[in-house]
């Protein structure tokens, strides 16, 4: 049977301390990395079948901003446009392409075209990037940390999926209440790997229409 082909990353990661390794709402981690958040609850791998409610998340949380070792902040609408300008930075400087964008208080969500990256490795990028630019902004102190190191990635090998995901990223500002999202450094998908000139008979073209 053909390999399937990867089409693009899913990539979604934390702004610090807002998913931690145990959080009620699950969590890919292994361990926890102090005493004194291990003490706020037990670890659950993985996403939960059953999602606690949003009472139960904002009491952990505030538990939480007790005892991290820096402040949990959000970001406020008036802060999206500078780390979409970090994000920007990090689009340009690798070469990705970006088919969807959403900047929220206390995540991002990104669709990024495959790349010569792993999705560890255009996370990382992209944190690291956004973070100094944050930093160089004003828009956070030289020692916070910005974001939980890491992030969640889904791949993505059919079109339907890519279009499916990017309505999902382009709809969660809208679920939160928040202004629709438009970024400079989001192209429009053109189908890939079914995009204009690609060989309607090719083996991968005939699969998907299996």
């Amino acid at each position: 049977m053909q390999k399937p082909l990867l089409i693009a990353y899913h990539l979604m990661w934390t702004a610090y301390g807002h998913w931690l390794p145990n959080d009620p709402r699950g969590s890919t981690s292994k361990t926890v990395a102090s005493k004194a958040l291990a003490e706020l609850g037990e670890m659950h791998p993985g996403r939960r079948d059953v999602q606690p409610t949003g009472a139960v998340i904002r009491s952990f949380k505030s538990k939480a901003s007790e005892v991290l070792k820096y402040p949990l902040l959000s970001f406020a609408p008036n802060e999206f446009k500078g780390v979409g300008e970090g994000i920007a930075i990090t689009v340009h400087e690798h070469n990705y392409t970006c088919y969807a964008c959403a900047i929220m208080p206390d995540h991002i969500l990104l669709l990024i075209r495959k790349h010569k990256h792993q999705a560890e490795e255009m996370i990382a990028h992209f944190q690291e990037t956004s973070r100094m630019h944050l930093h160089h902004v004003g828009i956070r102190s030289s020692e916070h940390p910005v974001w939980t190191a890491g992030g969640y990635k889904v791949f993505l090998y059919h079109p339907l999926e890519i279009r499916r995901t990017i309505r999902y990223i382009e709809e969660n500002p809208i679920k939160w209440r928040l202004p629709k999202q438009q970024w400079p450094f989001v192209i429009k998908y053109d189908g890939r790997p079914l995009h204009p000139g690609h060989n309607p008979n090719s083996p991968y073209a005939r699969g998907l229409r299996r």
